[in-house]
């Protein structure tokens, strides 16, 4: 089965439609990939569609799920999962990720919830996450999620990660970001946390701004620009593990077109960096 690695490069950024027109206009500085919800755009027709379409023959794509709700014990939407790949044929879209949490139970609930920490839970999902794999006939990334609560929690949250990945042998979307704000949230070491991920399995990763509530509790919102500390374990995570493709995430006050640009230009001048100092180590 296709791994997800290689398929893009360099710097990415997540498209939204208020700044498509510009996209469409003249490619954005250095933004070398993007990624879109696929359930805010398969259902999209006439115009909007048309400049997606248009979008998608210029450049590489990744689909990242909101509502798949891998975690769930509702049966899981197979029928969504045969149009997503219908969907990413039509658009040659690179691959698909999701976050590793569950958003339904007998309905939606409109939010990302955190699985339980358990030798269960590991089972469970990854059992349904290699049904995804098994239909989309592809590795899927799954993506380390933030959370607020550890219900019925049995083992630390890198344990939990890293199990249900090796179990459903599936690849990995590392949010810097997510790490950042749990290890304030739940007081651990982020480089710590960083430096036991199987970097052999990372397709990419999310850098975003959060939300600062109180000094020990932080809210992943992407909804401001990304911080100093979270920048420093993007460059950690390469020094580590070395440079892999990654995208800028921008949800709420989305900022002008030349602000978005200025931060994925922050991630290509770090991705830069890597590469100079490793050139003159192997020189």
């Amino acid at each position: 089965m296709q791994h997800t690695q290689k398929l893009v490069h360099d710097a990415g950024l997540g498209l939204r439609r208020s700044f498509i027109e510009q996209a469409l206009a003249a490619p954005l500085k250095n933004v070398s990939f993007y990624e879109i919800a696929p359930e805010n755009w398969m259902p999209l027709g006439g115009k909007p569609g048309k400049q997606f379409a248009a979008m998608t023959e210029r450049y590489p794509f990744i689909c990242h799920g909101l509502s798949l709700s891998i975690g769930s014990t509702d049966p899981l939407d197979e029928e969504f999962v045969k149009d997503l790949k219908d969907f990413m044929q039509q658009h040659k879209i690179k691959f698909y990720s999701e976050h590793l949490s569950y958003c339904s139970h007998e309905g939606h609930l409109y939010d990302l919830m955190p699985i339980p920490f358990t030798e269960e839970a590991v089972h469970h999902v990854a059992k349904r996450i290699r049904r995804v794999q098994d239909i989309l006939q592809q590795k899927i990334a799954i993506e380390n999620a933030s959370y607020y609560a550890a219900p019925g929690q049995e083992m630390a949250e890198i344990d939990f990660f890293n199990a249900v990945v090796a179990e459903a042998d599936c690849d990995i979307l590392l949010d810097i970001n997510n790490i950042y704000v749990n290890s304030v949230n739940h007081h651990y070491d982020a480089e710590q946390f960083l430096q036991a991920i199987p970097a052999q399995r990372i397709s990419y990763a999310h850098i975003a701004g959060h939300y600062v509530e109180a000094e020990d509790f932080l809210v992943d919102t992407h909804g401001a620009a990304v911080i100093d500390p979270v920048w420093q374990l993007l460059g950690k995570a390469y020094e580590l593990f070395g440079v892999f493709p990654t995208l800028l995430e921008r949800d709420f006050n989305i900022p002008a077109v030349a602000e978005l640009e200025r931060e994925v230009g922050i991630i290509k001048s770090i991705q830069n960096a890597w590469h100079t100092h490793n050139e003159q180590l192997s020189a």
